[in-house]
C-alpha cells in the first residue's frame, strides 16, 4: 500500500508540474500576442485581408508584422527557427527589431530593412560565422505598399510571395539566404518592385501549409496544390478564403498531427481614394 501511495503522490506532483508549465505557456502566449499588431489596426490599413495562424504548439515560431509610416504600409510574414518556446522567443526578437528599424527617421525599402534586421539578429545571437556558431534565424517575406505610387516593394529571405491578378498567379521569388548566419558570405538582400492594380491579392505564407502531411497517400500538401488552392479561392471574399483554407488543411490532415506552425496572410489591394 505504501508503494501505491508513493506512486500516487509522484503522479500528483507530476500533474501539478504539467499544469504549471501549461499555465506558463498560456500566459506566454498572451504576452506574445500582445506584440502582434492588433486586428483593429490591420483592418484599418487593410480593410480586405485575412490571417490564418495555426501554431503547432501553444506558442508560435511564425509571426506577422504590420507597420504604417508616411503613407507607406510595411507588412511581413516570418518563420523563425523552431516552434514552441524557442520559436516564440525568436519571434519576439524579430518583431521588436522590425519595429525599431522601421521607426527610424528615414524610410527604408524592404531589402535595406532586411539587411539591418540580419545585422541585429546575428549580433543578438552572437553569430560570427565560425563553425560553432548557431544557425538560428528566420525566413521572411517583407513588403511595402507605397500608397502614392501604387507600388509594391518586396524583399525575401527564403520566403516568396504570390500575387493573384485576375485569376493568374505570379510568383515573386526571394533571395536564397535567411535572416541570420549563412553557409556563404552574407550579401545584400535584393529588392523587387511591382506596379499594383486594383483587386490584386498578395499572399504571404510560411512553409507549414504546403509541408503538412496528409491525404490518401500521407504525403505533403505541396506548393503546386497550395498555389492552385489560392487561385481557386481568390475571387471569394477574404474571410471566406480563410475558412476554405482552414477546412482544406484539416481535411487534408485527417488523423495526422500538425508538423509545423502554419501562417498564411492574404491582402486585397484597393486603390486609395484621393477624392
Amino acid at each position: 500500500m505504501k508503494e501505491i501511495d508513493h506512486l500516487l503522490v509522484e503522479d500528483s506532483d507530476l500533474q501539478r508540474q504539467k499544469n504549471r508549465i501549461a499555465e506558463s505557456l498560456r500566459y506566454a502566449k498572451v504576452i506574445q500576442k500582445a506584440l502582434f499588431p492588433t486586428e483593429s489596426f490591420i483592418k484599418k490599413v487593410f480593410p480586405n485581408h485575412f490571417i490564418l495562424l495555426l501554431p503547432k504548439d501553444i506558442l508560435s515560431g511564425d509571426f506577422y508584422w504590420v507597420f504604417r509610416k508616411e503613407k507607406k504600409t510595411f507588412f511581413a510574414v516570418a518563420d523563425c527557427t523552431g516552434h514552441g518556446v524557442p520559436g516564440a522567443l525568436m519571434s519576439v526578437m524579430g518583431i521588436s527589431f522590425l519595429n525599431e528599424i522601421a521607426a527610424q527617421p528615414c524610410t527604408l525599402m524592404p531589402n535595406r530593412l532586411l539587411n539591418q534586421l540580419r545585422e541585429r539578429v546575428m549580433k543578438a545571437l552572437g553569430q560570427t560565422g565560425s563553425d560553432d556558431t548557431s544557425e538560428d534565424g528566420m525566413d521572411i517575406a517583407l513588403c511595402v505598399i507605397d500608397e502614392q505610387k501604387e507600388t509594391l516593394h518586396y524583399s525575401g529571405a527564403n520566403s516568396p510571395i504570390y500575387l493573384v491578378r485576375k485569376g493568374e498567379l505570379i510568383t515573386i521569388s526571394p533571395d536564397n539566404m535567411p535572416v541570420g548566419v549563412h553557409s556563404i558570405e552574407e550579401k545584400s538582400f535584393s529588392g523587387k518592385e511591382l506596379k499594383l492594380e486594383d483587386g490584386d491579392i498578395i499572399y504571404l505564407f510560411t512553409d507549414g501549409y504546403p509541408d503538412q502531411m496528409g491525404g490518401p497517400k500521407n504525403k505533403k500538401f505541396m506548393y503546386n496544390n497550395f498555389r492552385d488552392l489560392l487561385v481557386r479561392v481568390s475571387l471569394l471574399p477574404m474571410d471566406e478564403q480563410k475558412v476554405i483554407l482552414r477546412k482544406t488543411l484539416y481535411d487534408w490532415m485527417g488523423s495526422n498531427r500538425q508538423i509545423d506552425d502554419i501562417l498564411v496572410m492574404g491582402i486585397k489591394y484597393s486603390k486609395p481614394n484621393n477624392t
